[in-house]
């Protein structure tokens, strides 16, 4: 249906038309605004921190872990060049011989969610499973940013007027 609107739109006159062949799913997947009368709920994306730090396989720990506590940071998220997430850095491999290259002392293959998916229930999952922190990808597992589970408890807490207990 998507392609034959786009023509017709075109047909209409309309000079700025996009075919978005990836269906809404994938839109709100990748956390692109969306609108609706719907009563927008809390989503992953609300609570994500997008300013994490980055590194490649190829780097010196030691580098890359002077360089994310500067930031202010004990993470750091391992990508390939084209933003897909493919490990990340924390303790203990901050630890390691500061030669030691990322590639070699990166926890492979992290856990990631996507940006749409409702933060109340992600929540509860972290809790669960007492996961203090996860990664945020787009479908294509591009890096949006990190949520730690303090910050989205505190959201959760102030949207629905209840603070969501740590011990849930």
């Amino acid at each position: 249906m998507s392609p034959r609107a786009a023509c017709r739109l075109e047909q209409l006159g309309f000079e700025k038309v996009y075919d978005y062949v990836g269906g809404i799913a994938d839109w709100k997947g990748a956390g692109l605004p969306v609108e609706g009368s719907d009563k927008p709920s809390l989503r992953v994306v609300d609570a994500t921190k997008e300013d994490v730090p980055t590194c490649h396989v190829g780097e010196n720990v030691g580098e890359v872990r002077d360089r994310a506590r500067a930031a202010g940071w004990e993470t750091c998220v391992v990508v390939a060049g084209d933003g897909v997430v493919v490990g990340r850095l924390r303790s203990p491999a901050w630890d390691s011989e500061v030669e030691v290259t990322v590639g070699e002392v990166m926890e492979p293959g992290p856990s990631t969610v996507r940006p749409d998916a409702s933060l109340k229930s992600l929540v509860a999952r972290m809790q669960r499973k007492d996961t203090p922190q996860v990664l945020v990808t787009t479908p294509e597992g591009i890096l949006v940013g990190v949520l730690f589970s303090e910050d989205a408890v505190r959201l959760v807490g102030t949207d629905t007027g209840q603070v969501v207990s740590e011990g849930a």
